[in-house]
């Protein structure tokens, strides 16, 4: 075996955050322990997943983790080797997420929208040398997928496949079950690179963020513990995917570690699918994004599905509008908890806390993290004023893979750039007022275009959108709403007006939107948020 990778310079163990949760971990740590930990507990016949496909309990999904780690030990890959992992939201994942940490292998968990091409750079920029894909995403890896790689070997599972001219393929289904169910943790340090995920890419390619072994069971000390107040009595049904962070911590590392159970619902979420598998398991805490709670308000559905068993709805990723806020809040008589984290933090680092929100705000810090507001030259703002903030937390990523400029830029020292503009109130809520980088001049005066998003978010008429600073023939810059309505018969010369007016009004004159163009639908990333780079490459 290889040795083991380790990352230089680590986020400080001893970190303010850190000690106000009380977390301490000995170097010598797996995070697969976030899993094996409860059959210590006495969760072995507790189950851990739901599914359609048939639920596992905790002894189940161990011994799985154990067969993968097995089944990849055999295959003469060293450890520390990337592992792209490619699949449906099943109770193969866990496993095989589980199974490679626990082998000391880096699994990096890929957005399965991806298209062939953005799967080579993944492949590409990270060296991996196995691949583990779902049968349903077969046709993503053709020969040309693997052109320029590292990749020596491919396992399937969920079903059959076949590639040609492409590396050693193997069944996962036969190969993990042929394995042994035994396999004791091979010892890595705290600080070892555990797993990846890629940033969405919002400008130039996706960046690799670097977790390490002790950031699933930070989150869950901070987030899952502090905001959930999260037991081994509760159901997590998470629709955003586990290849997010926010479900990822969702799905995997919030029930896990206190031997909760996770329902997973493989295929695109759909109101009616999302309906059906909360009614049929009976989940206890339920986590969605903006765009998803105005579909399930939109739907038929809404007045009649039966939610009751929730206790708490939780919301991040995007803006929650006070009107979808409202709505929910009237219908089933729970509050929308909202929060805001990020990939490189791996969850949600400001949060509201259940009977404590204030519809609009991203919350307030949450235990185990630091924040600090500065102005573009770092200086200290004021309570009341806009600043950028800065996060410092144990869970935060050490590095971009191979981008050392984007590294220097965003981790400075151990303080995490995030470039979002906030303003804290006198209550410690923070309220987003878009990106630092995101500033455009109309009129001779700066705008956040994401403001302006915010605002007509809560137009009664609105049903999404995404604002925009786009360039004129003459230079200058302009605001751009791409807007979809509640009721497509709106669209028109004089809602156009009506919406360019209630930005006046709220806001200040100069920041409405001079263009607005009508979409029935606008499009969504795989994490559910709306794909701006897919409706401005619709507009060239």
């Amino acid at each position: 075996m290889g040795t083991a990778v380790k990352i230089t310079d680590p986020v400080d163990n001893d970190t303010e955050g850190a000690r106000e949760i009380g977390f301490e971990l000995p170097d010598q740590y797996n995070a697969s322990a976030v899993l094996f930990d409860n059959l210590d507990k006495g969760f072995g016949d507790r189950i851990a997943v739901y599914s359609d496909s048939g639920n596992l309990t905790y002894s189940e999904l161990c011994a799985r983790a154990n067969q993968v780690a097995n089944a990849f030990s055999d295959t003469g890959l060293e450890r520390g080797d990337r592992v792209l992992l490619f699949l449906e939201d099943t109770p193969t994942y866990p496993a095989v997420i589980f199974g490679l940490v626990r082998a000391g292998f880096v699994p990096l968990l890929i957005n399965t929208q991806s298209p062939p091409e953005l799967i080579q750079f993944f492949l590409s920029d990270s060296g991996a040398k196995a691949v583990v894909v779902d049968q349903a995403f077969a046709s993503h890896f053709g020969p040309e997928t693997f052109e320029g790689t590292s990749v020596e070997i491919v396992i399937w599972v969920n079903g059959e496949i076949s590639i040609a001219d492409v590396p050693d393929i193997r069944n996962g289904d036969g190969l993990f079950a042929d394995a042994s169910a035994d396999f004791q943790a091979v010892p890595t340090h705290r600080d070892d690179m555990a797993f990846w995920m890629y940033s969405s890419g919002s400008t130039g390619k996706p960046k690799g963020v670097v977790h390490l072994h002790h950031d699933i069971p930070y989150i869950a000390e901070s987030f899952g513990r502090h905001i959930l107040d999260i037991t081994h009595e509760d159901i997590c049904f998470s629709v955003p995917k586990i290849f997010f962070a926010y479900g990822f911590g969702n799905s995997i590392a919030f029930p896990f570690a206190v031997g909760a159970g996770t329902v997973l619902m493989s295929g695109r979420p759909t109101p009616d699918t999302v309906f059906d598998t909360a009614e049929r398991f009976s989940p206890t805490i339920f986590y969605g994004l903006p765009t998803l709670y105005r579909a399930l308000i939109d739907h038929e559905r809404f007045e009649s599905v039966d939610l009751s068993s929730v206790r708490l709805f939780l919301s991040a990723a995007e803006i929650l509008s006070e009107e979808a806020f409202n709505t929910w809040k009237i219908r089933f008589d729970r509050e929308i908890v909202e929060g805001l984290g990020s990939t490189e933090a791996l969850h949600i680092y400001l949060s509201n806390r259940p009977g404590a929100t204030k519809p609009g705000a991203a919350g307030q810090r949450v235990p185990g993290y630091e924040v600090k507001l500065t102005d573009l030259e770092g200086n200290p703002v004021s309570q009341g004023e806009e600043g950028v903030l800065w996060l410092r937390t144990d869970s935060s990523a050490p590095c971009y893979w191979n981008r050392p400029e984007k590294t220097a830029e965003t981790m400075r020292d151990d303080w995490l750039w995030t470039g979002d503009q906030f303003v804290e109130d006198e209550d410690g809520y923070f309220f987003f007022k878009g990106r630092a980088d995101d500033l455009v001049k109309v009129s001779g005066q700066w705008v956040y275009p994401m403001e302006i998003e915010v605002c007509l978010s809560d137009h009664p008429k609105v049903k999404e959108c995404a604002v925009f600073g786009v360039p004129l023939e003459d230079q200058r810059t302009t605001i751009l709403a791409i807007v979809s309505l509640n009721d497509v018969a709106d669209t028109g010369d004089d809602t156009t007006a009506d919406l360019q007016r209630y930005v006046k009004d709220k806001l200040l004159p100069y920041k409405y939107p001079r263009v607005v163009e009508y979409a029935a639908e606008l499009p969504k990333t795989g994490s559910g948020k709306i794909d701006r780079q897919a409706l401005l490459k619709a507009r060239s």
